[in-house]
């Protein structure tokens, strides 16, 4: 029955990366949707459009912005990889724009990292496999070995920080107000992807 399991997640993994993207490919997409205030997804509409508006300056920011300290990035240059690193995302995701363009530049760093990018609203079976206490949460990074295809690991939907707080504040306010998100946001731009890459080096070694 395991052995059935994993075959049927297998195929799964493969038809989402054979339906992926490459980083720069899906900034590219992002750019058309704000282009023609759309955005991608199955429910297309102004406030969706709106955050990926937001969304793709913050990326274009942190693409230019983002640093990797020089031990970190030496140790991942220098250690051998053979992995899959598979996001999936949407474009209004406030939490991905923060993420995605760190994942991406760790990634830059190891030729043995293929980060690949997928839209949840396109890979429902792929997204069910990786739930979040039952929930579509993105963005989600799921890490394989290439050849294989086996899960090494997963992260997400946010930082381990991020994370934090906002269980926090569910357990004392029951949901996220407005004027929690916009402190996320504060969060994120004083955070400057530190916790995206310390999470990441602990979970890759």
């Amino acid at each position: 029955m395991d052995t059935l399991k994993d075959t049927i997640i297998k195929q799964i993994l493969q038809d989402g990366l054979d339906n992926s993207m490459s980083y720069a490919e899906y900034r590219d997409l992002v750019l058309t949707k704000v282009e023609n205030n759309s955005n991608t997804g199955h429910e297309v509409n102004e406030a969706l459009a709106n955050y990926t508006m937001l969304n793709n300056k913050r990326m274009k920011r942190w693409d230019k912005t983002i640093k990797i300290g020089e031990g970190v990035a030496d140790a991942i240059k220098h250690k051998t990889f053979n992995q899959t690193w598979i996001i999936i995302t949407e474009s209004w995701c406030g939490d991905a724009a923060h993420v995605m363009p760190v994942i991406n530049k760790i990634a830059e760093l190891n030729d043995g990292i293929n980060f690949r990018v997928v839209l949840r609203d396109d890979n429902e079976a792929l997204m069910d496999q990786f739930l979040t206490n039952g929930s579509r949460s993105i963005a989600k990074l799921i890490i394989l070995d290439t050849i294989t295809k086996d899960v090494i690991a997963t992260y997400g939907p946010r930082p381990s920080t991020a994370t934090l707080l906002v269980n926090d504040y569910k357990a004392k306010y029951g949901k996220l107000t407005p004027e929690f998100k916009e402190d996320l946001q504060q969060w994120y731009n004083k955070d400057k992807g530190h916790t995206v890459i310390a999470d990441l080096v602990a979970l890759i070694g």
